[in-house]
């Protein structure tokens, strides 16, 4: 028999299953958080170990976004490798100047000063022998030339018609004697050619030195090398710096001349030269080296090489420097050369 103040029930059936499925959907729904928060833990441990197997760089912990920041980061870096690797073609290409300070190892190489090319020729040996006994050293001493002052000095001569002929053999044992020649491989020397010598004598001393200037001299003159190195390093900091003897005397239109210009009546009907630097001596900048180089195959060539080299630039935003101590044909003083 129940007592009259008890108000405890016994649930319905109905009240039962309801709390069955409630109870079924709460563990289900705990289940469901639980494997998700595991989830988003493993993905976020795989892409650390992820990272760390690729980097090498274990025991970090990095979230999820800064592991898409350290993606977006490498994608960065391939694009600006791609980037110097075009710069790197294009500084191969002649189109940008190279540092003035380059490293190798653990020492420091400056660029050169200047390469000086002397035009010479086969039979021309008593020339050259008279150069090296009056103002060119020789051996160590040329060694020593580009180790301190940064300039670099040449015979340059082109091959023979014959190739392998007595001439070449002459100039291979001289060059192994004294190891100061550069040989144009790809010119056959010849009067007539003189111009089309002296743009491949830029176009090979710029592939084989990097220097500030390219000078071109002819071997039947003197020079003092250190003035024409004072007088170079005052103009480093000139952009397209053309320096020489400048003259724009007239065009000498009979053959039996002997500056005859068989394209004389290229010039106008005055026949008189543009402004151009005397072939004796005279000294260009890298960047017009560099565009020598470059149009190569375009640039015609007049019968001499100092007009030739003169018409080059016109038209160029080049600073043309009058340099009467390049002006070897009157010794005046303070000249670095004279005309033998």
């Amino acid at each position: 028999m129940r007592s009259r103040g008890s108000s405890h029930r016994l649930p319905s059936t109905g009240s039962a299953f309801q709390w069955l499925i409630l109870s079924m959907f709460a563990t289900m729904a705990a289940f469901f958080v639980a494997c998700r928060l595991w989830q988003e833990a493993e993905s976020r441990v795989y892409l650390v170990k992820e990272l760390d197997r690729r980097t090498g760089q274990g025991g970090s912990a990095i979230s999820v976004d800064d592991t898409l920041k350290v993606i977006e980061c490498r994608e960065q870096q391939k694009k600006i490798s791609m980037l110097q690797k075009e710069l790197d073609e294009a500084k191969k290409e002649g189109f940008v100047s190279k540092n003035l300070i380059e490293t190798k190892g653990n020492g420091e190489k400056k660029k050169l000063l200047a390469v000086v090319g002397i035009l010479t020729g086969f039979g021309r040996r008593h020339n050259r022998d008279a150069i090296r006994k009056a103002w060119m050293p020789t051996g160590t001493t040329l060694k020593k030339l580009e180790d301190e002052k940064g300039i670099i000095i040449r015979f340059v001569i082109g091959r023979s018609s014959n190739r392998g002929n007595n001439s070449e053999s002459d100039i291979n044992n001289e060059n192994k004697r004294t190891n100061d020649f550069l040989i144009l491989n790809d010119h056959v020397e010849s009067l007539e050619e003189q111009p089309v010598k002296t743009k491949m004598f830029f176009i090979d001393a710029l592939q084989h030195w990097d220097a500030e200037f390219y000078v071109k001299v002819n071997d039947d003159i003197y020079l003092n090398i250190d003035a024409l190195g004072a007088i170079l390093s005052n103009h480093v900091n000139t952009p397209r710096a053309y320096i020489g003897c400048m003259k724009s005397g007239g065009v000498f239109s009979k053959p039996s001349d002997r500056w005859y210009e068989p394209e004389w009546w290229k010039f106008g009907d005055k026949k008189s030269y543009f402004r151009h630097a005397s072939g004796e001596i005279f000294a260009i900048s890298r960047a017009l080296a560099q565009f020598i180089s470059i149009n190569k195959s375009i640039l015609r060539a007049y019968a001499h090489d100092d007009v030739s080299v003169g018409s080059w630039f016109i038209g160029l935003d080049v600073k043309h420097i009058d340099e009467g101590k390049f002006c070897c044909a009157s010794w005046s003083s303070g000249a670095i050369c004279a005309a033998s």
